[in-house]
């Protein structure tokens, strides 16, 4: 398990390296975002909210840094989790996972943007400039950082052999460092964090994509139809701008910042056929 720093996190929030598994207790994963340690700190108030609403026990999951939290919530290791539509689709491919709902955002709607940023002195100025250059990405099941990019790119008919190198990185803050410290000319990134960092003069937005369908909080296959009922209407009335502000932390951070709308099968249509187009959705799941 990726070691995080609890200096902020109630222990009992948390399941520590090597700790058993508590019966009656519902796992929570995430996928990477920031620092280890900061996505901790944020998620962990928001169970007390969920264990408040729903009368259930929470505990927050890390995934190993080298495993799966497609895998995790598929074989029911973890229950529900926090992930991005890429690792949703991969999931209710491979597993069956259900998503519930989608994260509310800026524009109030469950839909986000990718970035595509360079450091601000690049010579880059449009997406036709990143033929030959390299490119960071975020991980693979990532959909700002992955899938989102590649349909930009290929929008403009450049396909990732046109890079001159690319790497997938663990997070989003992992991408902003790479392309920041010039280890990389350009990268995919989470629109958020993105503008938070061109706002700062950290990195220059060379494009943003159009709309697609925001992060999930998913269910894995075969649990109880009334364990899920109760945890989507608590996420649907989730108010984290105004009743349920209080003790969350940097929840403006989050792919989620408005709260929830519910998921339907079909608002994923459009972005499942291009992760097919790109081969990202293979017999092994997202991973090409």
């Amino acid at each position: 398990m990726k070691k995080v720093s609890l200096a902020e996190t109630p222990v009992e929030q948390l399941r520590l390296p090597g700790e058993e598994r508590e019966p009656g207790v519902i796992y929570f994963g995430f996928d990477r975002r920031l620092d280890p340690s900061e996505d901790v700190r944020m998620y962990a108030p928001f169970l007390r909210y969920l264990e408040r609403q729903t009368g259930y026990r929470f505990k927050l999951y890390v995934t190993e840094k080298n495993g799966s939290v497609v895998e995790d919530l598929g074989t029911a290791r973890i229950q529900f989790a926090a992930i991005g539509t890429m690792s949703y689709l991969e999931a209710n491919k491979r597993y069956g996972v259900q998503a519930l709902v989608r994260g509310r955002t800026d524009q109030r709607k469950g839909e986000y943007r990718a970035l595509i940023i360079t450091r601000p002195d690049s010579s880059i100025r449009h997406l036709s400039d990143l033929k030959g250059k390299s490119f960071a990405f975020g991980a693979r099941t990532s959909t700002q950082g992955h899938l989102i990019p590649r349909i930009m790119l290929k929008e403009m008919g450049l396909d990732i052999k046109d890079l001159s190198a690319f790497e997938y990185m663990g997070s989003h803050f992992e991408v902003a460092n790479a392309v920041m410290s010039g280890r990389y000319d350009a990268g995919g990134i989470q629109d958020t964090l993105g503008r938070d960092l061109a706002r700062r003069g950290l990195v220059r937005i060379v494009a943003t994509s159009d709309y697609f369908p925001s992060s999930t909080i998913s269910a894995a296959p075969n649990l109880a139809p009334e364990i899920v009922a109760r945890v989507r209407n608590a996420l649907l009335a989730f108010d984290p701008r105004d009743k349920d502000k209080e003790g969350l932390y940097h929840w403006e951070q989050s792919e989620m910042p408005f709260g929830f709308v519910e998921a339907t099968e079909q608002s994923f249509d459009k972005v499942r056929s291009w992760a097919e187009e790109l081969g990202l959705l293979g017999p092994g799941g997202g991973r090409p």
